[in-house]
């Protein structure tokens, strides 16, 4: 395959419904990903998980559960979210899947603590089927100024709790930097104190959601480097909106990361 994946213990990945485009043919684009390098894709419709596979392309993250706003955080939901959990666990064992991304929901009726405790609660009881399997459940964190109101998972300390207490080698954080530059910044100091914590990435441009490039304020170059330094093996994931044509905006993506970790 094309590319410079092969040097790198990191690997690439991309949020499907960020650079998919209703004129664009699904394999193409997965495709094109695969031949610049990438070796996953995130949050892809089921219904191309076998172009996916036949273009070399590995499910590095799915949704394990609806819904963002109505999440583990409010026991009302815990019978439901279990319900999809256990189901998506045994999908994602099915199909090689190794990340199952999961919710705190939104703060409204969860109490001063954002309903942490449920939360808690809520990932201990999937836990060991996700250990059996071999899966792992990343909470994602995702800010609550801007693009998701009253989300509780929107501090890297209310996660890491989270993932402290439920003590399961198989829950982790997935840290999106785009989010957290907007909550809290001091990005690559929070990297190195919490990457035993940290199974999965995300990145956008900030402000705006869109390309890694000089017109907004995160300095990936410098970011990646972190990551790399912490000994992370996983996937990093692009999940930004291209201002140009995906494949480019894809490559340009690719190649800072790929250049950054040398």
């Amino acid at each position: 395959m094309p590319g410079y994946s092969d040097a790198m213990t990191i690997e690439q990945s991309f949020a499907w419904w960020s650079f998919a485009q209703d004129h664009a043919d699904p394999r193409t684009l997965l495709r094109a990903a695969a031949d610049i390098g990438y070796t996953g894709v995130d949050l892809l419709d089921p219904a191309l998980w076998p172009v996916a596979a036949d273009v070399g392309l590995r499910l590095a993250a799915v949704g394990g559960h609806a819904s963002l706003t109505q999440g583990l955080n409010d026991p009302a939901q815990h019978a439901r979210i279990h319900g999809e959990l256990l189901a998506s666990v045994k999908l994602a064992e099915q199909h090689g899947i190794a990340t199952l991304i999961v919710f705190s929901g939104n703060r409204p009726g969860a109490g001063p603590e954002g309903g942490l405790d449920a939360t808690v609660d809520a990932l201990g009881a999937v836990a060991p089927h996700a250990e059996a399997a071999g899966v792992t459940l990343v909470l994602e964190l995702l800010n609550s100024r801007v693009d998701h109101p009253d989300y509780a998972a929107d501090r890297t300390a209310w996660g890491v709790r989270v993932v402290e207490a439920v003590a399961s080698p198989r829950v982790k954080l997935l840290y999106d930097v785009y989010h957290m530059q907007i909550m809290e910044g001091d990005v690559i100091r929070t990297i190195r104190a919490n990457h035993p914590h940290i199974a999965h990435y995300h990145t956008a441009g900030n402000p705006g959601r869109h390309d890694l490039d000089d017109e907004q304020e995160i300095a990936y170059g410098a970011v990646f480097r972190a990551v790399q330094g912490t000994g992370f093996d996983g996937f990093i994931a692009h999940e930004f909106v291209p201002k140009g044509e995906p494949v480019a905006a894809l490559r340009s993506a690719f190649e800072l990361c790929q250049a950054a970790m040398g």
